[in-house]
């Protein structure tokens, strides 16, 4: 870190970004802390205004991120998504990341109105419930709130639910998963989601809201949350004739 700032055209807090960039990507690695506040002043005799304008510039790119009580650590980098519909196991995988799952919770249950009319449960119908978080290379990556209905998936608490379960369904079922309706939204990790996605509180996530299909008859609605620090997609738009004036964006991913 021996580059100077000096009383250029460019603001000072935009020669220390990129200094505290180049250090980042080129000496430090993934959850390496940056030095410190005052260390940083001291080192290229700036205001202390100018070093956080200079790091929150770096922590909204997510270059960075800031842990309360501990500091400001390099970020790990996002895993990048393609909106299409293959499970999560096989998205991990073909991105040289290896998925595994901890499965919290199994049971059969009366799901909630929305979740019922969605899945065709009639006004007695049950859904398993399933509560897993998934992780990348160890890493957790998101936690995903899933209900399927126990007449087309009898016996399904018995099966291994710790890998893809489109593969499962498709495998014992015969219910081959071929299309899918999603929505997304932005939250903040609070609570048992921040605890179980080992984040820290009020980390962004990518809410995720899935139902998916097998030949016409509903198998899934699911709810997963992303880490936001962790995980980005990409999609491809194209103008719609038939806009409305509303703006939506429908993309089809699955990620159980």
């Amino acid at each position: 870190m021996a580059r100077r700032i000096d009383e250029g055209p460019r603001p000072k807090h935009a020669q220390l970004s990129d200094v505290l960039a180049d250090l980042a990507t080129r000496e430090l690695g993934p959850d390496t802390a940056i030095p410190s506040e005052r260390e940083l002043m001291a080192t290229y005799d700036v205001s202390r205004a100018t070093v956080r304008k200079a790091i929150d510039s770096l922590v909204a790119g997510g270059l960075l991120h800031r842990i309360q009580g501990k500091g400001t650590f390099v970020a790990r980098p996002r895993v990048e998504s393609r909106l299409h519909l293959a499970s999560f196991s096989e998205d991990m995988r073909r991105r040289g990341l290896e998925p595994s799952t901890r499965l919290m919770l199994v049971d059969e249950e009366r799901p909630p109105a929305e979740v019922a009319n969605a899945l065709r449960l009639g006004a007695r119908g049950t859904a398993w419930r399933i509560d897993r978080v998934r992780l990348a290379d160890g890493q957790p990556m998101a936690i995903e709130q899933g209900w399927y209905p126990r007449a087309l998936l009898p016996a399904l608490d018995t099966e291994d639910l710790s890998g893809s379960l489109y593969t499962l369904f498709a495998a014992h079922y015969d219910l081959v998963i071929d299309v899918a309706e999603q929505t997304l939204w932005g939250e903040a990790a609070e609570g048992a989601t921040a605890r179980r996605l080992e984040a820290p509180v009020h980390t962004p996530l990518l809410v995720f809201r899935r139902i998916s299909s097998a030949a016409g008859r509903p198998v899934e609605y699911v709810v997963s949350r992303y880490r936001g620090d962790r995980y980005q997609v990409h999609m491809n738009l194209g103008a719609d004739n038939g806009a409305t004036g509303k703006t939506s964006t429908t993309g089809r991913e699955a990620s159980s």
